[in-house]
Parts: C-alpha cells; structure tokens; sequence
C-alpha cells in the first residue's frame, strides 16, 4: 500500500510539473520575442538546442532491443508524425504568439482533446456521445471568453506586434488566433495517427525519432528563411546571451524534460488521471505570463479559463466511462 501510495505521489508531481514546464515555453518565447527575436529564431533555436536531447530520447529507447529495420512505410509515417505533431504545429504556434497573449495560446491549445473527437467522428465515424457535444460546447465558450478579454485588451497583449509588425491589434489578434488553432489541428492529426507506432513501439521511441526530424526541418527552415529574406527574418545577431539561455531553458525544461515528465504521469497515474492532473497548465500560464509578461488578470480571463478546464475534464471523464464506450460501440455496429 505505502508503495502504490508513493507511485501515485510521483505520478501527481510528474505530470503537475510536467504541465507546468509545457506551459512555460510560451512566457520564454514571449521574452526572447521582447528582446528581438522572430518567430523563425525562436523555434530555430529552441529545436537545434532540443535535438540533441531527442537524439538521445531516441537512443535511450532503443536500449536494449535488437536493432530491427524499419520498413520504408514506418519510415515516412514517423517523417510526416513529425511534419504534423513537432514541425508544423510548433511553427504555427510561435508565429501565432507574436499576435496574442500567452493565455489565450494556452487556452486554444487545450482544444485538442475536442478536435481529436471531432476529427475521429468524422474520419472513422465514430458517434459522439450527447455528454460529450455538452463538455465541446463548455470549452469553446471558455475560449470565446478568454478571446473576448484578449479583444478588449489588445493594445497590451498586441504590443509587439502593433510597434514592430506594423499590424492593426485587432487583426493580429485574429490572425494569432487562427495560427495557434492550426497549430492545435495539427498536434491533433498527430495524436490520430500516432496510435499504432506507439502501441507497437512506446511513446518515448516515437517521440525521440519524430521530434529529431521535426528539429531538422525548423533549422532548414531557419537557414532558408535567413537566406531568402537577407537576413531580415530569423536574425539572431542582435540578440544577447540572454536569449540563448532562454533558448536553453525552452529545449530542456518547456521541451524534452515535460515530454519525460507527462509520460512518466501516465505511466503511474494512468492517462485519465494524468490528463486531469494537466489541467493546471491553462491555470498555471495565466500566473506565469502575468508575472513575468505583465499580461491583466481580469474576472473574465479566469471565468474563460475555468469554463475551458471544465470542459475539458469533463471530456475526459465522459470519453474514458465505460457507459460511452459501450454507446459507441452499440452505434458503430448499428451503422
């Protein structure tokens, strides 16, 4: 008993400081974006000081198995895994934090789970339970609140961009809105075809390899951004040590620890438990960013972001009961 207790223990603060690391890597971006920094650097810099530690994630996987060939097939799955899950979707959502604040980037982020529901409805058809269409609504009225105070505050979280991008802070906002949403569509697609190589070969295997060439493609990006503007995007010249440490900071501990971290919660918790445990990360972003960011706390940001954890739990809870499955099940024989 006293070990199971300890295991859960380890389990709670695993994937509670796991969801608080992730959370993190927007407040840093948003620092180094204060310092001078694009979107290109950014993610260029935060994913050639991660890759060594995902080379590493891919090595430790490994260990102990006998090396086996991967087919050609298993080889571009993982390449477009990490298109969708690390490359796109951390591209989208860096260009999107140039345009809105680090609350509402979280906000939209923690759609997942729904676009997931959304995606599997429409792909594999399968039903979705009345419960669950109630916790989806719950959610996206929590990001329209969250959106609504961000409207209402623009001229501060839009700072950046309405003094150095030259765009109107009302349309940044919706354009910021709509990268991270892509950004959350493709960590979705991710998610959807992740299954089978994780069933087969564990989350840490297909982390490691996916995210090495997800980091490939965001230095190529960089260097041919780099080259074909003149310069103009993706500079870093100017930037101080500062910004590389911060870089630092992003790669370890908003990266490849949190990786480690949340997975290490499932594996004890279960991925229920260490889903809920999670949500403090909305929670936690809106503590960091007014601290560090000098982002407002005002009555409807929290209302937003509490309506949005709800929703989101409640999801979680509805997907994972056995009476839905069973629903599901009945419905997808019936078709």
């Amino acid at each position: 008993m006293a070990t199971t207790r300890t295991q859960q223990m380890e389990g709670l603060l695993c994937a509670l400081a796991g969801a608080i690391a992730f959370s993190g890597k927007a407040i840093v971006a948003k620092l180094i974006y204060r310092m001078g920094g694009d979107a290109i650097a950014v993610v260029g810099m935060r994913m050639t000081l991660a890759l060594p530690l995902f080379l590493v994630m891919a090595w430790w996987a490994q260990r102990g198995r006998e090396a086996e060939p991967l087919e050609r097939a298993v080889k571009w799955q993982i390449a477009g895994l990490g298109v969708t899950g690390y490359y796109l979707a951390s591209t989208l959502d860096f260009l999107g934090l140039q345009y809105i604040s680090a609350n509402l980037e979280r906000a939209i982020l923690y759609l997942n789970p729904t676009m997931v529901l959304v995606l599997s409805a429409l792909w594999f058809r399968r039903p979705i339970a009345l419960m669950q269409l109630l916790a989806l609504g719950v959610a996206y009225a929590g990001v329209s609140v969250v959106w609504w105070h961000d409207w209402t505050t623009t001229p501060l979280v839009s700072e950046h961009v309405h003094s150095g991008w030259g765009v109107d802070p009302s349309h940044a906002l919706t354009l910021g809105s709509l990268l991270v949403l892509g950004s959350a569509l493709s960590y979705a697609l991710y998610l959807m075809g992740s299954g089978a190589l994780v069933q087969r070969h564990g989350s840490l295997w297909l982390v490691g390899r996916a995210s090495s060439v997800a980091c490939v493609l965001c230095m190529l990006q960089w260097g041919l951004v780099y080259a074909a503007t003149s310069g103009e995007v993706g500079r870093v010249s100017q930037l101080g040590w500062q910004a590389w440490a911060l870089s630092a900071v992003n790669a370890v501990f908003c990266t490849a620890l949190p990786v480690w971290l949340v997975m290490r919660g499932v594996q004890l918790l279960g991925a229920t438990s260490a889903a809920q445990v999670g949500m403090v990360g909305p929670l936690s972003t809106i503590w960091m960013a007014a601290w560090t960011l000098g982002e407002p706390i005002t009555p409807r940001l929290l209302l937003g972001t509490g309506t949005i954890v709800i929703g989101i739990l409640l999801l979680t809870r509805v997907s994972a009961s056995p009476q839905v499955k069973q629903a599901a099940n009945r419905q997808a024989r019936s078709a």
